[in-house]
């Protein structure tokens, strides 16, 4: 079942810049892609567990900070070692000006 919860207004993420959010003990990284969509993942890296909100944003894939996994973030897809397993990739929508992503 949908549990929708409200991130931040859309304007609050840049193009091609991710942000992390935390939910209940859970972190989740939430981005906005060069042509305007927005994504949410998984915010730990799978490797070390290090937050991506704070790697690098290339078109369409997370760095991690820590050791340069990489991930693509419209599918949570491992994409560069030393990273293997993939993120888990959640709903988002906008509403009203407000990015919302489905926690359920």
């Amino acid at each position: 079942m949908a549990r929708w919860v409200a991130v931040c207004k859309s304007g609050d993420i840049d193009l091609e810049d991710v942000i992390r959010f935390d939910h209940e003990g859970k972190t989740y990284a939430v981005f906005r892609s060069p042509d305007d969509a927005y994504f949410a993942t998984d915010g730990l890296c799978t490797h070390e567990h290090v937050h991506l909100a704070d790697g690098l944003v290339m078109e369409n894939i997370i760095e991690c900070p820590k050791h340069n996994g990489r991930f693509d973030y419209r599918t949570g897809a491992a994409k560069g070692p030393p990273a293997c397993l993939d993120l888990r990739s959640y709903p988002v929508k906008i509403e009203a000006g407000s990015v919302f992503i489905d926690v359920g």
